[in-house]
């Protein structure tokens, strides 16, 4: 399984991300380790979570879906848990 970077912007004031956000923990093992900003592993491609996360964005909000490769990683101030995940998933 591969493990995505999932970052967006919500362009639109008051636009709900709960269905958004459903879907991509629905996606498989995540952690959100900042505000717009999630980390999964899950089997699908780029192409295909960004086809499937389109459906719950408008057309003035950006969506990126990334490839998350090697074990290289910094972060400062993160939560213990979200350290946690992301030394055990990437």
């Amino acid at each position: 399984m591969a493990a995505l970077l999932i970052g967006y912007d919500l362009n639109r004031p008051g636009q709900n991300y709960t269905a958004l956000i459903k879907e991509i923990k629905a996606l498989g093992s995540w952690c959100h380790p900042l505000e717009s900003t999630w980390v999964v592993t899950t089997p699908k491609t780029v192409s295909q979570v960004r086809d499937l996360l389109k459906g719950y964005v408008d057309g003035n909000d950006e969506l990126l879906v990334m490839k998350v490769t090697g074990t290289s990683w910094a972060s400062y101030n993160l939560s213990s848990e979200v350290a946690a995940w992301l030394k055990a998933n990437l």
